[in-house]
């Protein structure tokens, strides 16, 4: 069970030892197959594992899988091909200090902001949560585009979606699902979205976000297009990790990005206090 640092702002000790208790580090869920078949798509430059990101480099599989293990602390071993990927909460909690110092310099320079995720149903509580401290500190929280239509390619062909916007978090959500707002979105990594809410931006619906805070492709494909982009990722999300390594992608924190919602409020109260928007 997650520790009782769920309930209050916890300290670094604390915050490692949830990270392990509630597995968001360590002993994941997330398949090693899963992981290393992500790796060899990636190499081949699948769209799919790209989410958005054009890479500068050949990355072949060996190169990716290289990186995983510095970045996240998956084995290095090609030959581990099953059971279940570790992330080192160590190198979690050092990328959790480096999103929180992003945050810290955009809070104080007031800077527009745009947050999105492609994990609603996991996610949107703790971006929403860094959405309104940056809204406090006097950032504009940025909403373009909102209710635009966007055409995304799943595994069951092409579906159209709509961009929404919930206490200030893009997600998808499709078209007459259930009463509006009543549920929290699609799970998509598409970089899409962003890309639509770039482009409404850059035609006059606003400013340009100074950041982009997210996941999958809301933060590789702000980064593809020069907007600094810093989020979180799984071990099977090798784009991000990439992207960070090439200079496109600010701050890739890794972290299994698929348990309980409830398990990542002790992340999001340490993020807020050592950005200092606790509110």
């Amino acid at each position: 069970m997650p520790s009782p640092a769920a309930r209050s702002v916890p300290t670094s000790r604390a915050l490692r030892a949830h990270l392990l208790a509630a597995r968001l580090a360590g002993d994941i869920a997330t398949q090693r197959e899963r992981s290393l078949n992500r790796y060899r798509m990636f190499a081949a430059r699948d769209p799919r594992a790209l989410i958005g990101l054009e890479p500068k480099y050949d990355w072949r599989f060996a190169d990716l899988l290289h990186l995983m293990s510095q970045r996240c602390g998956v084995s290095a071993d090609p030959k581990h091909t099953s059971g279940h990927d570790v992330i080192d909460p160590d190198r979690t909690m050092v990328a959790l200090d480096a999103f929180a110092d992003r945050l810290a310099t955009v809070a104080a320079a007031g800077s527009p902001v745009l947050v999105g995720t492609g994990h609603p149903h996991r996610l949107l509580g703790f971006y929403a949560a860094l959405a309104a401290g940056l809204s406090a500190a006097g950032c504009d929280v940025l909403t373009p585009a909102q209710g635009q239509s966007v055409d995304i390619t799943t595994r069951f062909g092409v579906r159209t979606y709509n961009l929404d916007y919930v206490r200030g978090v893009a997600l998808m959500r499709e078209p007459g699902a259930r009463k509006p707002r009543s549920e929290p979105g699609a799970h998509t990594h598409s970089p899409l979205p962003v890309r639509t809410a770039l482009a409404v931006a850059a035609g006059g619906d606003g400013p340009l976000p100074a950041l982009v805070i997210g996941d999958h492709g809301w933060v590789c494909g702000a980064g593809q297009l020069g907007i600094e982009a810093i989020g979180l990722a799984d071990s099977d999300d090798p784009a991000l990790f990439v992207g960070e390594a090439e200079g496109r992608v600010s701050v890739a924190v890794p972290l299994d990005d698929t348990v309980r919602s409830d398990y990542y409020r002790p992340l999001t109260r340490y993020v807020l206090n050592r950005a200092c928007l606790s509110q």
